[in-house]
Parts: C-alpha cells; structure tokens; sequence
C-alpha cells in the first residue's frame, strides 16, 4: 500500500483550513486517512504550520511520499533538510548543528521579509502621500483658476454693463443739448413766421392801394362821363329851346 503524506481540507467557503495527514494513495483527498499528523492555515499572517516532527520522520522513513505542497510546507519546518541529513549517514550532533545554523537563516530571511514589507509599506504610504498632496495641488490649482475665471468674467460683466450705461448717459446728454436747440429753433420759428409774413402783409397792402386807387380812378373817370353826358344835354335843350 503506498502512503502519502498531503492535506486534508476543511472549513467552510474561501475560509480553508488544513489536516497535514498520511492517507492511503488511493482514498479521496477529504476521504479515510491513516493518521493526522500536523494541520496548515494559510488565513493567518504569516501562515501558521504545525507538525509532529517525529510521526513525520517516522512516516517519510518508512517511504511515505509527501506531495509537493506537503513538500514545501515540510521544507520551512527544517523537517525535509533533518530527512536528508540523516539519510546521508550524519551524525546527531552535525545534524543538529547544521539545523541550528539552518535556523539562524531562517531568522535572518524573516527579519529580511518583515524588512522588506515595512518598506513596501512605507513606500505605500508615501506614495500615498504623495497622490494625496498632488491631488490637493491640483484641487488648489482648480480653486485658483475657478477664481480667477470668475474675477475675470465679472470684471467682464461690468465692462458690458458700463459699456451699456455709457450710451444711456449720452443718449441724456444728447437730449438735455437738442432740448434747448429745439427751444432756440422754435424761438426762430416766430421769427421767420414774422419776416415771412411781414411781406405778404405789405404785398397785400399795396395791392389794396392799387386797388383802391384803380377804383378812385374809376369813379373820377364816371364822374367826367356824368359831367360830360349832362352838358351835352344841357346844350341839346338849349338848342331846343
């Protein structure tokens, strides 16, 4: 019967949750397993792994094979460097010197992990910063540009109003000028009126001294005729006579 050394999966949706166990190769992954022997949650930070060095060492000496996520988590234990060191015929003691030596490595590369997330951290941050201080930049430059639109179009609505008062006030002007021209035109007026009526006014009297002279004339004229009609008949009564 081939063992196998994998993970069993529980929990409940994308919240999983593992059994490290050594099963039949056969049997289903969430099936019958022979033994449980560590349990791996991949929720926390870092991930937490615990195993039973000894029942591992037992089942891999015994040929068990572990499947390659098994392998990896059984690597950061030190667990797969033990197997190896001791398949190779070391001793004990250089085993343990050399784990120790692989812990100390581990150490620093941890220290170096959480060194390099502070520092994407901060490099987040200041980014982050960063963004926000361009965004208020750019915010401030808006303002001022909304402002300086809104000076600049009020300063223009002014202009146009003043424009519109100044033909007003001439327009005023113009009047209060052509009212006393109008006054000085209809003073003039009269005094054409007057001119131009004073010669008719002597045309029509000197065409009544015609008239009436033309009329003296011809009541001079019919008194000569009378005159002259009754000699004539005072002398025809004479001869009569």
């Amino acid at each position: 019967m081939a063992v196998k050394i994998r993970l069993r999966r529980l929990g409940r949706k994308k919240r999983p949750f593992y059994r490290i166990v050594a099963a039949d190769s056969r049997a289903p992954r969430d099936g019958r397993f022979i033994e449980e022997i560590g349990y791996y949650n991949p929720l926390t930070d870092p991930m937490t792994i615990a195993v039973k060095d000894e029942r591992v060492m037992y089942w891999l000496e015994n040929g068990a094979i572990p499947t390659p996520t098994v392998k990896n988590l059984l690597q950061k234990k030190g667990i797969i460097l033990r197997f190896d060191l001791k398949r190779r015929g070391i001793e004990d003691s250089k085993i343990e010197e050399e784990l120790k030596k692989w812990g100390l490595l581990q150490v620093e590369k941890e220290k170096r992990r959480v060194a390099s997330a502070e520092k994407k951290l901060k490099a987040a941050e200041k980014e982050k910063e960063e963004k926000e201080k361009a965004a208020a930049e750019a915010a401030e430059k808006v303002e001022k540009v909304e402002s300086k639109v809104q000076k600049e179009t009020s300063t223009a609505e002014t202009k146009v109003a003043e424009e519109k008062k100044e033909p007003e006030e001439a327009t005023d002007e113009e009047k209060a000028i052509e009212e006393p021209a109008d006054a000085i035109v209809k003073e003039e007026k009269p005094e054409e009126d007057k001119k131009s009526s004073s010669p008719e006014k002597s045309e029509k009297k000197s065409e009544e001294k015609t008239i009436s002279e033309e009329t003296k004339q011809g009541d001079t004229k019919q008194e000569e005729t009378d005159t002259e009609t009754s000699v004539k008949d005072d002398e025809k009564e004479e001869e009569k006579s």
